[in-house]
């Protein structure tokens, strides 16, 4: 659907300013995602640190021409083809703008809210629905003020269900998410301690998620929560019907029966007069609830339960986050065969645009099943999308696709099925390498034959790396930082365990100022995978000085000896220089007393640097010692009113302006005069705070995780291991697992020092720790050979890990060794 730049400036009772008739169907608030630019209206959002009027020139040049603003700048003439609608606040407009376009539909919508489960309840009933249902829902967790609008805004003619969720984090926000999503059932997950922060209590807080209903019919709830059932008292729900289920009170859905075993739960109910039983593919609780929530909404819009049953079974292999691996070939291998709509494509290759390491792109797509749109019409989307992320290579897979592949431009091949597929790539009439490739299908194509073929063989352990998790954390410290304050992630001892270049990709795109590595070599890798942001370089080595120069590598210069050799060398090689000066960084020693100038080298430091001018010094910094630790807060202002002094000097000497930097993760928040220009990032940014209340507000990153090779039964007298230590006093069951201390599973948690973790439960290791492997204690654990192990995947997990080695998280982080495989995971 349609509209021009006249009828929203009419809607919104805006001013407009250049065409009235340009037109647009998509709304977008990220520079960054650029597929549908040349048919998009662009919102303008502007915040505390951030502000989308500095990039419509450059979504100008990508073919966007419908702006909407609340700021006026002169160049706006230039931009002559453009049409720009002025109100005063762009967020605002964006959700009246989707309102209006929610009222043109009559349909069912289901709006979700909760404190936890939301975006599973909404992605599951999505699958449960889409055999009979052409289902608009949010892409991704898109439920904020933002993502909200962004999400109805899908809506379309051909649309028969809606499914909405909707976050909120303080009081007064779910009136405008009700206002645009204007459910007609709704559905409440639970209620947790997110945002508790911000409410007076738990019962405001669910009292706020409960305006999302005020309007709709139906309601659907679990009567176990207190606050849910005494804030669904209140007089505006009065003449709603509600619908319950609960483990313990008479409701609609009584649950009467849980059995968990082998990692599956039966539950037994009663559903109005009858019995109903359903087995679902989980035993963790919160994954048991969410399919319950899913139970009572099916059961209540009249499926038979032995449908529901079939279909919930099938939620096991749902796997709601875009996964990346090593291939085969040096390939990049990125799988996102979960659901294939034209909203996902664009996101998934924003994702596979992200990727610098190749210059080659594959995309490989199965046919899009029930869009919705004419054929014809859908098709030349993908091409348009495919064009603009530009994509290298198409590999299109079905009947649908094959019949219009004369629309797709471009290297393309094209195969009835996925098995046709398969035949040519085992055949080798069709090969990668070198290439980044994104896997993309609809779940009745089987795609994950495809994956297993091209992705690098290896052995069951991985190291699970959550970007969106990253991504949170960065932003988190960076609403701690003064407005023009940047951030220089510490990508350093391959970032923490977590991988190199894959991590800086994610920060790259989330616009850092700078990293920072320890050796050259770190440095150089991100400059071969496509990093192009500023890179400091701490331990500069005489070795390297070349390769500094060769990939614009700025060193860290900590002492006359490195200044005049790091001089001498580009003195000896100008014409390389990129205007005729080098960029180095200068490390002042405050007490750390590692690396670093004295306060008594100062005067003679000015001197030299201004004696070498091709040496620019961009900037000055030093390293707090003890910034999370308060018993030595004294001591840490001393460094900084330190530092302040004779960087001050420095940069007076210079007579040019230079960036400042001392604070660590643990300074970030605890230290806020101190954050100068720069701040750098390390542990806090992997998800390890420098005190309780910080932690709170971090999310994992890392989980190092592998699964049962076999389970043995011994009995008193057996033992376990090399040198017989493990010794059996009792009936026990054994699994062994493939992780050992050449994966960096430390000897020192053998003998039941440490443990491992099966389905939440904890199993201690037995004997020694292999090379290769270990052995876990798992007597009265239900589990079988092929169930996933756990060595952490929590602060919680890392933590009490770390304590047991008498170390700390940086080290268990960095000890992972690189022969076990990163899987990258992106929602």
């Amino acid at each position: 659907m349609e509209f021009t730049a006249g009828q929203i400036a009419k809607i919104l009772k805006a001013k407009i300013a250049g065409s009235l008739k340009n037109s647009f169907s998509e709304l977008i608030t990220d520079s960054r995602t650029t597929g549908f630019a040349n048919n998009a209206l662009f919102v303008c959002i502007k915040g505390e640190r951030h502000n989308g009027h500095i990039y419509i020139r450059e979504l100008y040049n990508q073919g966007c021409r419908v702006f909407l603003v609340s700021e006026e700048h002169a160049y706006y003439s230039e931009l002559s083809e453009a049409s720009f609608v002025k109100v005063p606040d762009t967020l605002a407009a964006a959700q009246q703008l989707a309102a209006y376009k929610r009222d043109l539909f009559k349909l069912p919508v289901a709006g979700i809210t909760g404190s936890n489960g939301k975006t599973i309840v909404k992605e599951w009933l999505w699958q449960l629905l889409e055999p009979d249902h052409i289902v608009c829902k949010n892409p991704k967790s898109y439920n904020s003020q933002i993502g909200v609008p962004l999400s109805v805004w899908q809506l379309n003619s051909q649309h028969n269900f809606a499914l909405f969720e909707a976050g909120i984090s303080l009081p007064g926000e779910m009136e405008k998410l009700e206002a645009l999503i204007k459910p007609t059932i709704g559905i409440i997950t639970n209620i947790g301690s997110a945002h508790n922060e911000n409410f007076k209590n738990s019962q405001e807080k669910t009292n706020e998620k409960l305006l999302l209903f005020r309007n709709c019919k139906t309601i659907l709830y679990c009567s176990d929560y207190k606050t849910i059932e005494k804030g669904l008292s209140a007089k505006i729900f009065g003449k709603k019907k509600k619908i319950s289920w609960s483990y313990k009170n008479k409701a609609d859905l009584r649950i009467t029966s849980s059995k968990e075993k082998g990692g599956a739960t039966t539950l037994k109910a009663k559903y109005g007069k009858k019995e109903v039983v359903l087995q679902v593919p989980f035993s963790d609780k919160a994954s048991v609830e969410n399919c319950i929530h899913c139970w009572l909404f099916l059961l209540h819009l009249g499926y038979k339960n032995e449908v529901i049953q079939h279909r919930i079974s099938e939620l096991a292999s749902l796997g709601m986050r875009l996964e990346m691996k090593q291939g085969v070939n040096n390939c990049t291998v990125i799988n996102d065969s979960y659901s294939n709509d034209i909203h996902s494509l664009s996101i998934a290759l924003d994702f596979l645009k992200q990727q610098k390491q190749h210059e080659n792109k594959v995309v490989i797509l199965s046919d899009i099943l029930q869009s919705g749109k004419d054929s014809a019409a859908l098709y030349k989307e993908v091409n348009r999308l495919l064009k603009s992320k530009k994509v290298t290579e198409f590999i299109g897979i079905g009947k649908e696709l094959s019949a219009h592949q004369h629309l797709i431009e471009g290297k393309k091949y094209f195969f009835f099925s996925t098995e046709k597929f398969l035949d040519a790539l085992k055949q080798n009439k069709i090969s990668f390498s070198d290439s980044d490739i994104l896997i993309k299908g609809a779940r009745s194509f089987e795609f994950e034959r495809i994956q297993k073929l091209l992705q690098q063989k290896s052995h069951d352990t991985v190291l699970e790396i959550n970007l969106n998790n990253l991504v949170h954390n960065l932003n988190y410290y960076r609403g701690k930082l003064k407005p023009g304050t940047g951030i220089m992630p510490m990508v350093k001892a391959f970032s923490y365990g977590s991988g190199s270049f894959e991590i800086a990709n994610a920060l790259q795109h989330n616009r850092v100022n700078y990293f920072a590595v320890a050796y050259a070599d770190e440095g150089v890798e991100l400059r071969r995978n496509g990093i192009a942001t500023p890179v400091m370089v701490m331990n500069p080595e005489l070795q390297s000085l070349d390769q500094l120069v060769q990939y614009q590598l700025e060193p860290e210069i900590f002492s006359f000896a490195i200044l005049e050799q790091f001089a001498k060398h580009i003195s000896a090689n100008k014409a390389q220089l990129k205007d005729g000066e080098f960029p180095i960084h200068i490390k002042i020693d405050t007490g750390m007393h590692r690396l670093g100038f004295e306060e008594k080298d100062m005067h003679k430091l000015a001197e030299k640097l201004n004696q070498y001018p091709f040496l620019k010094v961009k900037s000055i910094f030093s390293h707090l010692v003890a910034s999370d630790d308060p018993n030595f807060d004294e001591f840490t202002r001393g460094q900084v009113f330190l530092f302040g002094r004779l960087s001050e000097h420095l940069i007076s000497s210079l007579g040019y302006p230079v960036l400042r930097h001392i604070c660590n993760s643990g300074g970030i928040s605890r230290f806020p005069e101190a954050h100068f220009d720069l701040v750098r990032l390390g542990i806090g940014l992997y998800g390890v705070g420098a005190h309780t209340e910080e932690q709170k507000h971090l999310l994992n990153v890392s989980s190092l995780k592998t699964t049962i090779s076999q389970i043995k039964h011994l009995q008193e007298g057996d033992t376990v291991g090399y040198s017989r230590r493990g010794k059996i006093t009792k009936p026990t069951t054994i699994a062994t697992v493939p992780i050992g201390y050449a994966d960096g599973l430390n000897r020192k948690l053998g003998l039941g020092a440490g443990n491992l973790y099966v389905h939440g439960k904890a199993a201690p290791i037995v004997g020694s720790v292999c090379m290769d492997m270990c052995m876990i204690d798992i007597t009265g654990i239900d589990c079988k050979e092929g169930d996933e192990v756990v060595v952490f995947d929590s602060f919680e997990t890392l933590k009490k890990l770390a304590d047991t080695l008498g170390t700390i998280t940086y080290e268990v982080l960095t000890s992972v060794s690189a022969r076990v495989k990163r899987v990258y995971l992106q929602e």
